[in-house]
């Protein structure tokens, strides 16, 4: 479904925070937007359903994301300084040799994201990555973005973060709206339909 031309469109400071050539691989290897398609949510679901939908259907969100990606878990406990953190979803990307860390948000990007999100990458490099593997990578998947906010959010942060938009319902071209019925011409339709049957039913 285009991944083409969704492939490297997502706002990273994977140049300033990962070595050449890993930060070309992670900046082709993320896109925007993400289409969860497959997914049965309203527009506007809570950061749990979508997690948990995610993680149903995981072969259909594997296949979004791309090659490379292995699934490790949901909601992955992270202990920092005594106090317990929780990592949304938590993937391995044999490519990239690296763990990516994934936070939904059901609402648009804030810059308080990124702070939250190096904290997690620095916790996942301390105490899950061996020497041999590269840097994690952070991907933060939010229902909207300000591009210029998302720049100034990953400018100077310390950790390879990306920010990228997901789309669960596919959006209805305006020219084809005036031929879909609506809701009261459906019912009306079906109320007819049932009419005539219970008419034969009774002859």
């Amino acid at each position: 479904m285009n991944f083409y031309k969704r492939s490297g469109k997502a706002i990273t400071n994977f140049n300033t925070t990962l070595p050449e050539p890993q930060s070309e691989l992670a900046i082709e290897t993320l896109k925007d937007p993400y289409k969860f398609d497959f997914l049965t949510l309203k527009e506007k679901a809570l950061e749990k359903d979508i997690e948990e939908q995610l993680v149903k259907h995981i072969t259909s969100f594997l296949l979004e994301l791309g090659g490379g990606f292995s699934f490790v878990g949901r909601q992955v406990p992270v202990k920092i300084d005594g106090e317990d953190f929780f990592i949304d979803l938590l993937f391995y990307h044999i490519k990239l040799k690296c763990y990516v860390v994934v936070e939904l948000k059901s609402v648009k990007f804030r810059a308080e994201y990124a702070g939250k999100m190096n904290m997690y990458l620095s916790a996942v490099d301390d105490l899950m990555k061996s020497e041999s593997e590269n840097p994690t990578i952070g991907l933060l998947l939010c229902k909207s973005k300000s591009e210029v906010i998302a720049e100034y959010a990953l400018r100077g942060i310390s950790q390879p973060i990306g920010v990228a938009e997901y789309e669960i319902v596919k959006s209805i071209p305006s020219d084809l709206k005036p031929e879909l019925p609506t809701v009261e011409e459906i019912e009306q339709e079906l109320a007819s339909t049932m009419y005539k049957n219970n008419n034969r039913d009774d002859e």
